[in-house]
Order: structure tokens, then sequence, then C-alpha cells
């Protein structure tokens, strides 16, 4: 064999071995994501749905329960994936020359955002809706009970389903443009994070006005904004009101609910727990601690909207502003932050703190509080919809953070296709919307939450003073 053979030879066997160890990698990644997930999916199962007396039904619940956790699993690898991409570029640039990362490139880098599309396409179009029509599915009349009686009706009911949407895609494609099959069925893809992205834009502001509350509830605050004695005085009145109702039924004339009465006493009584924890705090817990988290809070949210105020900006006077795909991952050449290093970071920590406030604004929205999963009390059909939800919206991140202006990383592999990003006044208005819609929901919530502590303060809630919204009472009431 001749020299050139010989080096064609090298160079297909080195690039048989780095897709080798591309995808170890990959499968490595995705079983830490897999277990952690499965752990935190059976601290929330109902534990009698499968310990049943019907063994068929437990099974089915097993096998929903594995599908949930694929795609919950493939929903935390869309958040990371952007994090971990902006990272892996400043690796790359301060240690290109380092042995020990040259696992670490562009390669497996598209090649991670080439499976976290594949897999969640995979988990939305198919496996998500296998796990409900099976956990819903009896089998056929006549046939004989078992689980693949249960996989036969669900697959046929699948069947149906993409007819169905078949049926109405074809009838759209007619209506609205001949070419719609070929241009945007490919990229069906593009229509849910598009939704995902809405739900972004809606979730994301009511989460940063809500982590203020929750931040205020979870940490002991100092003694001018709260009094705790006062607190533990109220729970000890009512839990003592309380039992001595159920102690004296017949004091009351009026029928009453015993099992209300005890899991009212049993909140009191985890309730006056808690308080007692908070008045044990030390002085650095109270006077430090909340300061310090609402600092922090108010310092990332005020980023946030500053950076996509700049964003607009740029959007306003530079087009290279706009979202864009790369189908080359061109990693480790330059820094995605005019800051370094540090900017890069302050970039990784907005993503993450965005994520979790559209979370927590998801949960908090009156259209999905039934759907907040309960402690070991959470039926099969809402951890498929909790994880259904979840993917919607962690696979929009990546797109959600970009056309924010988060990060100057262009979107890899197929989530640059998407058909919108290059429409310029769907991505100005939406940072537009954005940047007003967090302002909203902050000063109201700032205004109210300041009001309200004030108020409490200086004690005039004890005041017999008429509450806002409500219409005084009359004179005839007054008088009688």
């Amino acid at each position: 064999m001749e020299a050139a053979d010989y080096e064609l030879l090298s160079v297909r066997e080195q690039l048989f071995h780095e897709k080798v160890r591309e995808c170890i990698i990959s499968t490595l990644l995705f079983a830490t994501l897999y277990i952690l997930c499965h752990i935190a999916l059976t601290r929330f199962k109902k534990p009698a749905e499968f310990t049943t007396a019907d063994d068929e039904d437990a099974t089915v619940n097993k096998i929903a329960l594995e599908l949930c956790t694929f795609t919950l699993a493939v929903a935390l690898g869309a958040v990371l994936l952007l994090p971990f991409s902006i990272i892996s570029n400043e690796v790359l640039l301060s240690l290109s020359r380092n042995y020990y990362i040259q696992w670490l490139n562009g390669s497996l880098i598209h090649g991670l955002w080439n499976l976290v599309f594949l897999f969640s396409n995979l988990s939305l179009i198919f496996l998500m809706p296998f796990a409900y029509f099976f956990t819903e599915s009896e089998g056929f009349a006549g046939s004989r009970k078992g689980v693949l009686a249960r996989v036969y009706e669900t697959v046929v009911m699948l069947m149906f389903l993409t007819l169905l949407v078949l049926g109405m895609v074809w009838v759209a494609s007619a209506i609205v443009d001949n070419n719609f099959w070929e241009y945007y069925l490919p990229y069906l893809y593009s229509c849910i994070s598009f939704l995902g992205v809405l739900l972004l834009l809606v979730c994301t502001p009511l989460g940063l006005a809500r982590m203020f509350s929750v931040t205020g509830k979870l940490l002991v605050k100092p003694r001018l904004l709260e009094d705790l004695e006062e607190q533990l005085h109220c729970s000890a009145f009512e839990e003592a009101a309380l039992t001595r109702r159920i102690c004296n039924p017949t004091s009351c004339w009026l029928p009453l609910d015993m099992e209300l009465l005890h899991r009212q006493v049993l909140a009191l009584q985890t309730q006056r727990v808690l308080l007692e924890k908070r008045r044990k705090a030390s002085a650095w817990q109270r006077n430090l601690g909340y300061p310090l988290a609402m600092l922090c809070l108010l310092v990332l949210t005020g980023l946030s909207v500053l950076t996509v105020a700049i964003h607009i900006l740029e959007l306003l006077i530079d087009e290279a502003a706009m979202p864009r795909g790369m189908q080359g991952a061109s990693l480790g050449q330059v820094s995605f932050s005019k800051l370094g290093s540090f900017g890069a970071v302050v970039q990784v920590v907005l993503i993450f703190y965005l994520m979790v406030s559209s979370v927590m604004g998801f949960y908090s929205s009156p259209l999905f509080w039934g759907l907040r999963p309960r402690w070991h009390d959470t039926a099969m059909t809402q951890i498929i919809g909790n994880c259904v939800c979840l993917l919607v919206l962690s696979s929009a991140l990546p797109v959600f953070s970009r056309t924010l202006g988060l990060t100057r990383l262009d979107l890899l592999g197929d989530f640059g296709r998407f058909n919108w990003l290059g429409n310029f006044y769907i991505v100005f208005l939406y940072n537009a919307a954005f940047a007003g819609l967090t302002t909203l929901c902050l000063v109201k919530t700032f205004t109210a939450a300041v009001r309200a502590e004030l108020i409490r303060a200086f004690g005039l809630d004890r005041l017999p003073l008429p509450v806002s919204g409500f219409p005084r009472a009359s004179r005839k009431t007054q008088h009688q």
C-alpha cells in the first residue's frame, strides 16, 4: 500500500475513535441525567399506583414512569445545553493545548445539540402520547386482558391521532400555501418551540416577581419586617380553638367536618414548628441573609432587564444581533461575551435564573395551578403532564435566551433552522414585550410588597381601618 493509503486509513481510524468517544461521553451524560430524574420522579409518584393488587396496572404505570423519566432527562439536558456550550467555549479558549480536554471539541457539542433536538421530538410526538394512552387504555372489548392488549389499543389510538393531525395539516397546507408541506412540515418542532417561547414570555415575568415573595417566606426576615412572637401566639390560639371544637363538637349547633378540623390542626402544628425554627435563627441569618438574598435577586433581575434593553438597541442598529443558526460548531475561537470568562459566567447564571423563574411562574399561574406535583401524591397522568410542560419550556430555553440576547452563541443544529427567527418584527416585539412585562410585574409586586410590609411593621394592619376595594358600611348598617 502507498503512503497516501496509509494516511487515509489513519484519518478514518482517528475519525472512528472520535465518534466512539463522543458516543461514550453522550451516553454517560444521559445516564447521569436519567438517574437523577428517576430519583426525582420516585419522590413525587403516588406509591399506591405501583403497589396495587392488579399487577397489570402496576406494570403499565412502571413503563409509563420510565418513559416520563426519559422525557424529563431530555428536558434537563435541554436546560444544560446552552450553559454547557458557553462554559466549554471558555475552557477551550483558556486551555486549548491541554491534553486532558482534547475530548471537548465542537463536534461533541454539535452532536449533543442534535441529540437533544431528536429526543425532544421523539418524546413530544411519540413517547408522551404513548404513555398517556397506555395508562388510560384497558384493551379492546372481547380481547384477552393483559399488557399486550393495552399496547395494541395504544398503538391504534396513536395511529388515529397521527392521521387526524396529518389531515389537519394537509387542509392547512391547501388553505395557506401549496408549499406548506415542503418548507414547514419538516420543521414541525418549530411550532412547538414557538409555543414554548411564548409560554416563557408569559411565565418568566410572573416567576421573576414570584421569586421575591418565595424567598421572603423561606428566609428569616429582620425583626423590623416580621414579628415571629405575634405569629406564634396567633398560631397557638388558633390551634387551641380548633382543639376545643374537636373535643366538644356538641358546643356548636352547626355540623362540623371533623376530618377538615384535624387537617387544619396538623397544618397549624407544622406552621408552629417552622416558626419555632425561624425564631431560633441567628442574628447573622436574620439581619444579613435576607437582605443579601433580596439584593442578589434584585441584581439578577436588573441585569436581565438591562441585557434585554441593550439587545433591543442592538437590533435597531446592527443586523448581526438577530438570532441565527450555525451548522458548524466553531468553538474555542472567540469568547461569546465582551467581558470574557466573567461575562460568560454571568450569562450562565442569568440563563439558569430565568429558567427557574419561568418554572416558578408556570406553576404559580392560575391556569396550571392544578398541575403542581405533590410529594408522594402525584398521579401518573399528572406526572406525564408535568414532563410534557417542562420539556416544552426547557427545549425552548436556547431559542429564548438567544432571542433575548442573553448570549451571543448562535444556535447549533436544527435549533437554528426555525423559520420565525429571521423575522425582525417578531424578535423585536418579543424583546420589547419581555422587558415591558417584567418591569410591570416587578413594579406592581414591589409596590404592593413594600406597602404591606410598612403597614405590618408600624402595626397599622391591626387598626380598624376600612380596607380598600370593599365598600364602606352604610349609616343604617352602622346604627344597627
